[in-house]
């Protein structure tokens, strides 16, 4: 008996010998001294060499010899190669032995047309105890490959095959990947490494299904000799054109010749192997894009981006370059390549039927049969969500993700309603205010407008969505809602119709609105054309759709102004509004117009700044001290501001546990109760109210007097002041 020295104990223990026997030990040796020696086979007549097998060979179990089948397993076959074995695959297509498989010098024929993974393998372990060459015989565990799709084992075979050869132009396809813009760049990489490491390329499959590849086997040499040229191929390429690839199946050998070979019909048999898929697929760039170029149909070659998960770097990706730089002359079949990862449930799991864990695109957009549960959140929801994920890696979605991003999209759409709601007077041919007539803070906001603009549409070019929804989100919401928004409250619903501060407002949120619905148009198409259907006016462009001009030169040109001075005026807002909330929570004030702001800085720029935009002392139209917009008043939405010069001037106006140091601004701030008395119709604090007149009734300030007296003298109506309760008599 020939073993490893390493298994002779756990051998002495499987064969179970009598007590206090062992295994005899008659010599040892090297391995090596046996590669080159023969054996006889125990169940053929035929010998066969002992060779040196690879690392797959190991004293886990067994004896520490191993067969070596060539014709069925990849290691095996390459030892087959090292060593010039005969690559013997008695197996066929449904994995049952073929006749190779009989003459044995045991039981003959019985082996032919068993399974292999079923009754041959018993068959297989009784002929070798029959034959007296079996010592023992036991199961144990090990890895075996099993079909993904059938849960089945599998069985590997060796077969003929065709290959295409990539070594003649590996260069050239290396050459046209820095051609191609990569996204993310790290696919460049990827793909790189498999172009440079790629074999050659196994074409052929053994398919009840697919595109045939269309090769004669001559049936007097059993298929070594073929018939596959110019003439085949041109009349076979004819025929699929005219009855599609069937036709290879369904018609005869005669048939499928050309006529220079139809007088052989009988001596050759069409082939049954067909076209890798990923050929296939790989060469889709010639049927779909290069043909319909040739054709002036609406397309150019190469296309302008390729999209696919990021495994397909080692499929459609490679498949398609290498079948265009072959067949094109080193030109890769594509400009761009985008890959993303995979769509995963709300805890990371892989969705699976079977999990129950699927999210139905339909049902986001649709709703479930519940409604409450499940609420229809429409097709703009889901492309909001798509367009948020950073989607170069795998991204989660489920119920609670989609909710979290329906809230985004209200966001975006009740800022869309509050542009609207704020045009519906506005004639912008009639009642735009000119750029240089505008405000600082107007300024500001149409430049800031201009490179948000500018930043959604780079992103969208280089396909970054992540980038530009995130751009839009923050800008609605911090730049917009927060600030521009919040203060235009007063200029918008306070001032006269066609008070100059009012109409520039107007003028920019008539840009806003435009821009944000072309901004938004690629991700949230519907949101975008809903807003365009209801424009108060008439376009300036006379677009009839949203998609049609795109971004106009104007709104993506406006030049940045102040914005040093208003990224300042925001920051000691927030200061403000931090120090406020202190006096909130004690009930000092309620809204930010109860109160008053004393602000110190011992910084001369920052103290310029803010001195500059210092206005009046009380509410009057029109300012004295400032054009009524660049005003922290009303930058503030707080009644009274005073630019004072010490910190002990806020310590003795405000009470200590209301003023701070602010983080942002770096001033020191504190806030107190505002003087004066409550205008009833704009809510300012000031010490004017009722000072000018009781015609509007006695709680006006002499701003809101001016208003009203103005859409008077506009409209031709008359204003009739509310009356006042008097208060009731006191026991």
């Amino acid at each position: 008996l020939l073993v490893a020295k390493g298994l002779v104990e756990t051998l002495e223990s499987k064969f179970e010998l009598p007590e206090g026997e062992k295994l005899n030990v008659i010599a040892s040796f090297d391995g090596d001294s046996l590669v080159g020696t023969t054996y006889q086979h125990p169940l053929y007549d035929r010998k066969s060499e002992v060779i040196a097998g690879g690392d797959y060979i190991t004293t886990e179990s067994g004896t520490g010899l191993v067969h070596t089948a060539p014709g069925h397993g990849q290691e095996d076959y390459l030892t087959g190669l090292k060593y010039g074995l005969e690559l013997l695959s008695p197996v066929d297509d449904v994995g049952k032995f073929t006749t190779e498989a009989g003459s044995s010098t045991v039981v003959g024929d019985d082996f032919v047309g068993m399974s292999v993974l079923g009754e041959g393998n018993t068959a297989v372990i009784e002929a070798l105890a029959q034959a007296g060459a079996l010592i023992r015989a036991e199961d144990y565990g090990h890895k075996y490959p099993y079909d993904w799709r059938t849960k089945k084992p599998t069985i590997f075979r060796a077969t003929a095959q065709w290959f295409a050869s990539v070594e003649g132009f590996r260069d050239d396809a290396l050459e046209a990947v820095e051609t191609v813009k990569w996204i993310p760049e790290v696919g460049k990489n990827r793909i790189r490494s498999f172009v440079e490491s790629r074999g050659d390329w196994c074409i052929s499959r053994q398919r009840s299904w697919g595109v045939p590849i269309p090769v004669f086997y001559d049936k007097e040499t059993g298929g070594t000799k073929t018939l596959l040229d110019e003439h085949t191929l041109d009349h076979i390429q004819s025929i699929i054109a005219e009855h599609g690839s069937d036709a290879w199946w369904k018609m005869d050998v005669v048939d499928l010749l050309p006529e220079m070979y139809k007088d052989q019909a009988d001596k050759w048999t069409k082939g049954t192997d067909t076209m890798d898929v990923w050929f296939d697929s790989g060469s889709s760039w010639a049927g779909v894009v290069q043909e319909r170029a040739e054709k002036e149909m609406g397309l150019s070659f190469p296309a302008d981006v390729y999209l696919e998960g990021s495994d397909q770097h080692r499929g459609w990706f490679q498949s398609s370059l290498l079948t265009s730089v072959a067949a094109n002359k080193g030109k890769a079949p594509y400009k761009a390549v985008l890959t993303h990862g995979f769509v995963l449930d709300e805890k990371g799991f892989k969705m699976s039927k079977s999990l129950g864990n699927v999210v139905n695109p339909l049902q986001v957009i649709e709703g479930g049969n519940n409604k409450k549960i499940e609420p229809a959140y429409g097709a703009d929801v889901l492309r909001l969500w798509v367009a948020s994920v950073d989607y170069a890696g795998d991204v989660r979605v489920g119920a609670n993700i989609i909710k979290q991003t329906f809230e985004s999209y209200r966001k975006l759409r009740n800022t869309a309603r509050y542009l609207i709601g704020n045009l519906a007077d506005f004639d912008p041919s009639k009642d735009a205010v000119a750029y240089d007539d505008l405000p600082s803070m107007d300024k500001w906001m149409l430049g800031t407008m201009s490179k948000v603009l500018n930043e959604v549409d780079d992103a969208l070019s280089n396909y970054q969505f992540g980038r530009a929804t995130n751009e839009i989100l923050r800008f609605a919401t911090a730049d917009l809602s927060n600030f521009y928004l919040d203060v235009a409250k007063d200029r918008l619903y306070i001032s006269a119709v066609d008070d100059a501060r009012r109409r520039s407002c107007q003028t920019v949120i008539h840009a806003l609105l435009e821009g944000f619905a072309k901004s938004i148009a690629p991700i949230l198409p519907h949101m975008a054309e809903d807003i365009w259907q209801n424009l108060p006016y008439k376009s300036e462009e006379d677009d009839s759709s949203v998609f049609e001009g795109g971004l106009s030169e104007k709104l993506m040109s406006y030049p940045e102004i102040d914005a040093d001075k208003w990224d300042l005026v925001r920051n000691v807002r927030t200061d403000v509004n931090q120090v406020l909330e202190a006096a909130r929570k004690d009930k000092l004030v309620g809204a930010s117009l109860d109160a008053a702001a004393y602000i110190y800085t011992s910084d001369d720029k920052i103290k310029a700044v803010l001195s500059e935009l210092d206005g009046d002392e009380s509410l009057i139209s029109p300012s004295v001290k400032t054009n009524g917009v660049d005003e922290l008043r009303t930058a503030f939405m707080i009644s009274q501001v005073h630019i004072v010069d010490s910190e002990d001037a806020i310590t003795e106006a405000c009470d200590s546990k209301y003023s701070g140091k602010g983080e942002l601004s770096g001033c020191m701030i504190g806030v107190k109760k505002a003087e004066g008395t409550k205008c009833g119709r704009c809510w300012f604090y000031d010490k004017q109210v009722g000072e000018h007149g009781t015609k509007y009734g006695p709680d006006l300030c002499q701003r809101c007097g001016e208003a009203i007296f103005s859409w008077e003298e506009s409209s031709g109506n008359k204003f009739s002041a509310p009356a006042v309760e008097e208060a009731a008599p006191v026991a």
